[in-house]
């Protein structure tokens, strides 16, 4: 066995070991798992726009957004984003997370400071790792560390980083808050608005930054989204000015040297965001206000709920036992957890019946708490 081999095979038996193994099983049931939180990827709606764009323009885009990978029905998807989520600009990729990389390495240059928040996402801490500048990683959801770090930086420009509701906790950011540090101390805000578009946000449910983006401070905000989640396609977007919006086409290396967005992701994201109602949101935070009560967690800003558990074994062994009754949940775990928590996962979702969530409740609870009890 050559030298790399070897080294990930003593990687994968201390997984195993730790009951930190992964794997990607095909799995059917009650659904409270994916990110689909308004049903809208199995919308005929939506379907029927993705089929429409594969037959206009196939099933791929072919080629760089620069080469000859830009279709109609990417400008009519970044058209109606800018609308809907108010920005000047908007720009698509092929994943939310190239999106990410996009921003934060089209954003921060070399003498930047980048004030990230402790539980912010995996493509977001990539991404600043991607550029040359300082990196300073505050506590989870605190602004008054978030104003320390700008007011005693050295360097000439800052960007804070932060997700605006949050993948681990379902938490908010307080965006309007960190739009005015940003603005006494000069600098700009990234909001990750991947679990905030289409459930959160006062206005049209199009995320927390499209209402903190109408004060004063709007210049200050550039955001970033998911196609993949509210909206049940693929793909992702950033959003701010027309001159962020020539920076990231021209010295994004995750826009210019990846195929672009597939049409038919482009048009099925479209047509969500026209199916995006205050009736199916409703469903949604219905569904999330009854598990969150029947689990005992705080209700979260978004879709996302996080019932802690005691060890990774617990989380796991509790996704397995609901796996087996037919519903479906998440379990994050270390190490892709920030605090080193283990959490089972559920997500709302709209379009439950109400058997169906009265069901969710019971059994997600009665197999938590036994896991609970297991671990001692």
């Amino acid at each position: 066995m050559n030298a790399i081999a070897s080294r990930m095979t003593v990687a994968a038996e201390r997984r195993r070991a730790a009951d930190m193994d992964r794997n990607d099983p095909v799995l059917n049931g009650l659904d409270l798992a994916s990110n689909d939180y308004l049903g809208l990827s199995q919308h005929p709606v939506v379907r029927a726009a993705a089929i429409e764009a594969i037959e206009d323009y196939g099933t791929s885009a072919r080629a760089s957004r620069l080469v000859t990978g830009t279709t109609r029905a990417h400008h009519l998807l970044e058209a109606a984003l800018t609308e809907r989520l108010r920005h000047p600009a908007c720009v698509t990729f092929s994943s939310g997370y190239l999106a990410n990389i996009a921003a934060v390495t089209t954003l921060a240059g070399p003498d930047t400071l980048i004030v990230s928040d402790a539980h912010n996402h995996a493509s977001l801490i990539d991404a600043c790792r991607l550029t040359k500048a300082s990196i300073t990683v505050v506590a989870h959801n605190d602004p008054s560390a978030v104003e320390t770090a700008l007011a005693y930086r050295a360097q000439a420009e800052a960007l804070v980083i932060v997700e605006s509701v949050y993948s681990v906790l379902g938490d908010a950011a307080d965006l309007p808050r960190l739009l005015q540090l940003c603005e006494r101390y000069d600098a700009i805000l990234l909001a990750d608005e991947a679990h905030g578009i289409g459930v959160a946000g006062i206005d049209e449910h199009c995320g927390m930054g499209a209402a903190a983006g109408l004060s004063e401070h709007r210049e200050r905000l550039v955001v970033t989204a998911t196609l993949s989640k509210a909206l049940g396609s693929q793909g992702g977007a950033l959003l701010g000015s027309e001159l962020i919006r020539d920076a990231a086409v021209n010295t994004a290396r995750s826009f210019i040297f990846d195929t672009g967005l597939a049409p038919a992701n482009a048009a099925a994201a479209h047509a969500a965001l026209g199916l995006i109602t205050s009736d199916r949101v409703a469903s949604m935070a219905g569904a999330r206000n009854a598990l969150a009560t029947a689990l005992e967690v705080p209700i979260p800003a978004g879709a996302v709920l996080s019932v802690p558990m005691p060890t990774p074994e617990s989380g796991v062994r509790a996704r397995a036992l609901l796996r087996q009754e037919g519903i479906l949940v998440g379990c994050f775990r270390p190490p892709s957890v920030p605090d080193g928590i283990t959490r089972v996962r559920p997500t709302a979702r709209a379009g439950l019946s109400p058997d169906e969530l009265a069901h969710a409740c019971e059994r997600i609870r009665a197999i938590t708490d036994a896991c609970v009890a297991e671990a001692g």
